[in-house]
């Protein structure tokens, strides 16, 4: 399986996903940290990644995703965005309905 294809895979098997540095319980970089906050602040659980144990991941992310930088979440398989636009989000209440409603749509389907 190639890199891209365990992401393609991981996006698929993971409604709410996190790449980031670190775990959520003992993130390793403080805009991981930040975005574990926000993340955990929304009251769903969520699915992370640690690139720092996964080299290949860490190295292809940013191209397919065309995003350089982590944390990345990741929404049914689409983007969302880095720390900075999860604070925002989160500052405004969008990223709580966001979380609130993927949950409940796949909760609903177990």
């Amino acid at each position: 399986m190639t890199t891209i294809e365990k992401i393609e895979r991981q996006l698929a098997e993971n409604p709410i996903l996190l790449y980031m540095k670190g775990s959520p319980k003992l993130p390793s970089c403080g805009f991981s940290a930040q975005a574990v906050q926000a993340l955990s602040n929304c009251g769903e659980k969520f699915a992370y990644v640690d690139i720092l144990q996964h080299p290949d991941i860490r190295t292809e992310l940013p191209k397919y995703a065309n995003w350089p930088t982590f944390p990345q979440l990741w929404i049914e398989g689409e983007l969302i965005g880095g720390c900075d636009i999860m604070l925002d989000m989160f500052q405004k209440g969008e990223l709580q309905q966001l979380i609130k409603q993927t949950a409940e749509k796949f909760t609903s389907n177990e």
